[in-house]
């Protein structure tokens, strides 16, 4: 998975989260710079292991941490 600014990630808990838009992200490093998909507020860093590409894990259940892909620009 490519991990490109601009990007808008769903959270995967199902009490619901917010969805996140990457800001910035230098290829090989642990973390991206996000913020709040709809205001552009709320800055941070979140670890890349938790950016999924798909809602299921490998086993077929739905995920329950992290954020899935939404919207690639």
């Amino acid at each position: 998975m490519t991990i490109q600014p601009g990007q808008i990630y769903r959270s995967c808990d199902p009490r619901g989260g917010p969805r996140i838009r990457i800001s910035s992200y230098i290829p090989g490093h642990a973390r991206a710079h996000v913020v709040d998909a709809h205001a552009g507020k709320r800055f941070r860093q979140i670890l890349v292991t938790a950016l999924h590409a798909d809602a299921t894990t490998r086993d077929g259940r739905s995920r329950r941490t992290g954020y899935v892909l939404e919207v690639d620009p």
